[in-house]
């Protein structure tokens, strides 16, 4: 392999540092960067190579759950561009998105379980989910005079946001995968 194993996720995919991808694209590049890293391929050259190649093929691995996956892209490229999302310790988030989680809260509560009014608020969540990758989309890739670090300190809220969307609805499925059951 020719990258060095520093080389950023962007750089090892051959993809450009963006938050947009193409998610066929990156498993394409997954696949082919594993059939090169792969250990068989390195079986004739001794141990010493088969680690090396181990150790690539967990490299590889490891961008392609953060490049394939929407909120760990944003922070990674927030962190790139200096901006931490710091998610485990910072959850400060507008007060309008503060009152919508609220809300779907008390409305989960209030559903019980209530298939049909279950299915409506996962659909808003849904819906929510689209417009802040959207919103992800325009701060990081869109048009803007800002600086790359400007843009990830905006992007933050986003990512805390959908981060909190995500468990929302899958805390959503699996009280529906439940109740179907």
């Amino acid at each position: 392999m020719s990258l060095s194993l520093q080389a950023t996720d962007f750089e090892l995919f051959g993809v450009p540092e963006r938050f947009v991808q193409d998610a066929s694209e990156i498993d394409a590049q997954w696949k082919r960067l594993l059939r090169e890293a792969h250990p068989d391929r390195f079986a004739a050259q001794g141990a010493a190579a088969q680690r090396v190649s181990m150790q690539w093929a967990v490299r590889i691995n490891e961008a392609h759950q953060r490049l394939k996956d929407p909120v760990r892209r944003a922070t990674y490229l927030c962190q790139r561009w200096g901006a931490d999302v710091d998610a485990e310790r910072n959850t400060s988030m507008p007060a309008s998105f503060l009152m919508q989680q609220m809300a779907w809260r008390e409305e989960l509560d209030d559903a019980g379980s209530d298939i049909p009014a279950l299915d409506a608020l996962l659909a808003r969540a849904r819906e929510a989910r689209l417009s802040l990758l959207s919103d992800l989309a325009q701060t990081l890739d869109g048009p803007s005079d800002l600086a790359p670090d400007q843009r990830a300190r905006q992007a933050v809220g986003h990512i805390r946001a959908l981060m909190f969307v995500e468990r929302f609805t899958g805390e959503l499925n699996q009280r529906l995968a439940q109740l179907e059951a």
